[in-house]
């Protein structure tokens, strides 16, 4: 079949209009109603973590990526010898196409999209940029350091006449033209990874002019985002039905992480974007097709974007030969037919470069285990394990009315919980005290990853990614 993978930026569980947001998003709500609802779906909590695990199929670990994201001026990117999504589906007869978002590195030409299996690139490398300019950083930034850019290309060219189009038009009208102009003799893999609702906080004033009721400027903006994003992905799924392709398209959308403390909601799940609590790391998600063989359901079963990868090689009739060992499960069988996930477990980190917490005062009843000043997380089952300094990620309710938060009451110093999720999804009642023996297999559990896992590789900035150097375009310097 065709595969249409639509990623959205940083867009938060209780920003969909059926999870009971004041967002219309009216093209959204109507997919996963006719599709699967995946309510107990995982992804990282930041950018370039999520997309590498949904192009590999493995772990962050494996390859020394488990801190911070890929940023413009450090010589790093997903390691080249890491097999993609596209390359095996690519392998397999299928186009493979790319619209928006790559931020998996791009310091040398060999890690750049058109390099890593993917025929067609529109959109830009980095993380992040101001939605109308196409230019780095945005006029919000404070780092008096960034380099500053243009960062936007079709296929390896600068796009110079596109100063003006608000990106989730521009993206979404390119999808179109890539699905209008598909060769029909070969099935077709789009991978959509919008900017929206990543920051800055920009919108076209018609959809903001939906929001008149929204007194707070800020949620009034993120929700006009949201909107806009809303009506692309309709026009999108229009341009297949008009193409007379969605009878054979399974069409993927998620969020890459959650919300942002100051914009986007994920109540009633506590924390965002950049932790490892629930409203960090649990996405929005669904799967909709004409061949799904149980449709307009929700699916409670555990799932990580890791996932994607084994799936999509199954329903493509691809072969995993050639990668390398997967952390992901082919689980189309629960999302097209409602049998119980082959996953039982989630890593959902360990970066040893986080900033630890002081246990100099501390009881460190488990040191001989897994140094629990270490910031990492778990789940097994029901249960999930977090050590480290997580922050206290509190509750934040966004409404018409602007932005309401309940922070997080924890003894300074704290470096372990232990939280029932199924019971608990909004881990308020940590059980480590009562369930000694679960704390000591979770993280004999994150012991046995740690083992595994390559050193995380951080290198210092480099200078020679100036664009100043390199025509004013973000590009490969190296």
């Amino acid at each position: 079949p065709n595969i249409v993978f639509i990623l959205a930026d940083d867009y938060g569980w209780d920003d969909i209009g059926y999870h009971g947001s004041f967002i219309q998003t009216p093209k959204l709500d109507r997919l996963a109603k006719e599709g699967v609802k995946l309510e107990n779906y995982y992804v990282q909590p930041i950018c370039s973590p999520s997309r590498c695990q949904l192009m590999t199929g493995r772990y962050q670990i494996r390859y020394g990526l488990q801190h911070s994201v890929i940023t413009s001026d450090r010589p790093h990117g997903l390691p080249l010898d890491e097999v993609t999504l596209p390359q095996k589906l690519k392998e397999n007869g299928y186009s493979t196409y790319v619209v928006g978002k790559w931020h998996l590195g791009f310091f040398r030409k060999e890690h750049m999209p058109l390099q890593r299996g993917f025929d067609k690139f529109y959109g830009y490398l980095t993380g992040g940029e101001d939605y109308w300019t196409h230019r780095r950083p945005n006029l919000y930034a404070k780092d008096p350091l960034a380099f500053h850019g243009l960062d936007l290309r079709d296929q390896d060219k600068p796009v110079l006449d596109q100063n003006g189009t608000y990106s989730t038009h521009l993206f979404a009208k390119k999808a179109i033209e890539i699905i209008q102009n598909h060769e029909r003799s070969k099935p077709m893999f789009l991978y959509l990874p919008f900017q929206a609702v990543h920051s800055p906080l920009e919108a076209p004033t018609e959809y903001v002019e939906k929001y008149k009721d929204v007194k707070n400027p800020l949620v009034k903006t993120y929700a006009a985002m949201v909107s806009a994003m809303d009506e692309a992905v309709g026009n999108v799924t229009d341009a297949l039905k008009r193409t007379r392709l969605w009878d054979n398209t399974v069409l993927i959308f998620s969020t890459d992480n959650g919300a942002r403390r100051n914009a986007g909601s994920n109540w009633p799940l506590r924390g965002w974007k950049n932790t490892l609590w629930e409203g960090g790391v649990r996405g929005v998600g669904f799967v909709t097709s004409k061949l799904l063989r149980k449709g307009k359901r929700k699916c409670d079963a555990l799932i990580h974007i890791s996932d994607w990868f084994p799936t999509l090689l199954r329903i493509s009739r691809s072969v995993s030969n050639g990668t390398k060992p997967l952390d992901g499960f082919d689980i189309w069988d629960t999302i097209s037919s409602g049998t119980p996930s082959p996953r039982k477990e989630i890593l959902h980190n360990i970066d040893p470069l986080h900033p630890k917490t002081d246990l100099s005062s501390l009881d460190s009843l488990h040191d001989h285990i897994f140094n629990p000043s270490v910031y990492a997380a778990i789940r097994s089952g029901d249960w999930k394990l977090l050590t480290g300094d997580q922050g206290l990620g509190g509750w934040k309710y966004s409404g018409t009315s602007g932005n309401k938060y309940e922070d997080a009451v924890e003894p300074p110093n704290k470096h372990l919980w232990l939280f029932n999720i199924r019971s608990d999804p909004q881990e308020r009642n940590d059980l480590s005290v009562q369930y000694p023996d679960v704390v000591q297999e979770l993280l004999e559990r994150l012991a046995a990853y740690n083992k595994t896992a390559l050193p995380p590789f951080w290198p210092s900035r480099d200078p020679r990614a100036n664009p100043a150097l390199h025509g004013d375009l973000f590009g490969p310097w190296l």
